[in-house]
């Protein structure tokens, strides 16, 4: 029998004193049958099992880490960024690359190199040409800690 109330569920196995009839005495019969059935008496309590439906948690709000925690940024990347005091790493290099985009300042020969204008020439060092991948060590100065 199983019930179920208010988010608990429950399953009762009880039985009775239960006694089978004889099975013929050949070793090669007990073995080939089920163990309900071999000729002794089977005595079941009950059972009982419980689950139950927990609440579910409240989860926290995680607090940003390492890259996507915003930091304090020089006064040229303030500069470059319309005066933001704090900024995670991953939405400066997103900014970054709108103005790339914006402004077409890659080799159109090699769209892995950005030709600097001004405004970019002072966050990179004063470099003229910068790989892609330069970028993100470049802006590292610019992050205080």
């Amino acid at each position: 029998m199983a019930t179920m109330s208010l988010g608990v569920f429950s399953s009762f196995v009880a039985g009775d004193t239960a006694s089978f009839p004889k099975l013929a005495s050949s070793p090669a019969l007990r073995v080939a049958a089920p163990a309900a059935f071999y000729p002794f008496q089977v005595n079941l309590r009950t059972v009982r099992k419980v689950t139950c439906a927990a609440a579910p948690e409240t989860k926290k709000e995680r607090l940003p880490r390492g890259i996507m925690k915003p930091r304090r940024v020089s006064p040229e990347m303030q500069a470059f960024l319309g005066g933001v005091p704090e900024i995670p790493r991953t939405q400066a290099l997103k900014l970054i690359w709108a103005y790339i985009k914006e402004k077409d300042l890659q080799d159109p020969q090699d769209k892995k190199v950005i030709i600097c204008d001004e405004n970019l020439k002072k966050i990179f060092a004063g470099k003229e040409r910068v790989g892609f991948l330069e970028i993100a060590g470049l802006i590292t100065p610019h992050f205080l800690k």
